[in-house]
């Protein structure tokens, strides 16, 4: 067994934990005794091998998860592996709802990190969709014709606020509401902000 050390950073979230304080102890050790490096990051136990990013350990309402940085390379025989979200393209969850789950799967768990790390070491890399692959709404075009300035903006903006400003403008299911959502954020592009901004 590796050395293991605790980040008192960690000691301290896992022990004030409501939901799942059994499940992150035990998904900790596993991270732990496969050698990786713990520190809290983004709020969050986050495990490392040589200071990159491997995995970290969610909480959410409904389950909790081991998240994988760069899940979308690694190979799912087991089938565990989800996405985040509908348009997460790097990592790749495996979810739980009781810690019997995770100690049913602790040697999966184990193969899955191990993986991980040697996708780390070989320095591959996801392959992201361009900016430019996601379809610019028409109700954005339509205002771009309108307003050059506006898509002006817009392109000057980083290629991540482009597509957080696509995604949640192509997400609204009616043209109105579209509409709305540009019409909201215009100031913001104008001023070279981001979504969240």
């Amino acid at each position: 067994m590796t050395n293991m050390i605790h980040d008192p950073k960690v000691d301290e979230l896992i022990n004030n934990e409501k939901s799942w304080k059994e499940e992150f102890e035990r998904l900790r050790r596993i991270a732990l005794e496969c050698g990786l490096n713990e520190s809290l990051k983004w709020r969050l136990p986050c495990y490392t091998d040589q200071k990159k990013n491997i995995v970290i350990i969610q909480g959410f309402k409904e389950y909790c998860a081991l998240m994988f940085f760069k899940g979308a390379l690694l190979q799912d025989p087991n089938g565990v592996l989800v996405r985040p979200g509908e348009n997460s393209q790097s990592q790749r969850q495996i979810r739980f709802t009781n810690v019997q789950e995770i100690v049913k799967m602790e040697a999966i768990l184990k193969s899955y990190i191990h993986k991980a790390v040697e996708v780390e070491k070989a320095g591959l890399e996801v392959q992201f969709k361009e900016t430019e692959e996601y379809p610019i709404p028409e109700e954005l075009q339509a205002e771009f014709e309108e307003n050059p300035a506006l898509k002006t903006a817009f392109e000057a903006l980083t290629p991540g606020r482009q597509r957080a400003y696509i995604l949640y403008f192509s997400k609204a299911k009616q043209s109105k509401t579209r509409e709305s959502r540009i019409e909201k954020y215009t100031q913001s592009i104008l001023d070279g902000k981001g979504l969240n901004d």
